[in-house]
């Protein structure tokens, strides 16, 4: 019952206190006065506007970026597919295999597994997708694979393709 009483004594308290601050003009205290109650200016009430619903939802960028796009790139765009070049030139260095190397003409020319199961020859100077085949050795192939990490400090990288047969045998 006590606190029946309390909670109501404060409620009515605080109504009257906040009736008091909005109702009544705010009169001049004096400097001195330390119990002077200044009113805080009341924020203008910001317009509500409701959510579309979420089926209806779809986003218009009115000129501004996409926020998912990448933020790292050339300015061309980054949604465009990307057209690789057919055969050896259109392969990446990690997805060919060297599965013979012979002798033609005096050069040595690999032959390598293409991800699709075909096979190339290759001689030294081709151009793959992410490299240049910088010599053809008894035991595979060279190549200067070009590194794409912006946080690299190295551009360029050799990366020896053995034949498949010693790659067999050191595992």
């Amino acid at each position: 019952m006590r606190t029946l009483l309390t909670s109501l004594f404060l409620a009515s308290l605080t109504a009257a206190l906040h009736a008091q601050v909005h109702s009544a003009p705010a009169t001049a205290a004096a400097p001195n006065s330390a119990s002077a109650v200044v009113p805080a200016p009341a924020a203008p009430a910001a317009p509500v506007v409701a959510p579309p619903p979420a089926d209806d939802y779809a986003y218009r960028p009115d000129g501004r970026r996409d926020p998912f796009s990448s933020l790292i790139g050339t300015g061309a765009d980054t949604h465009a597919p990307t057209r690789r070049n057919d055969g050896p030139a259109g392969f990446m260095v990690g997805d060919i295999s060297v599965r013979g190397v012979m002798q033609s003409r005096g050069a040595l020319v690999a032959m390598v597994q293409g991800p699709d199961n075909r096979t190339y020859l290759i001689h030294q100077g081709d151009k793959l997708a992410d490299g240049v085949i910088k010599n053809v050795t008894p035991q595979g192939l060279v190549v200067v694979q070009d590194i794409s990490d912006p946080l690299s400090v190295q551009k360029q990288r050799e990366v020896r393709k053995l034949l498949r047969s010693l790659e067999d045998a050191k595992e």
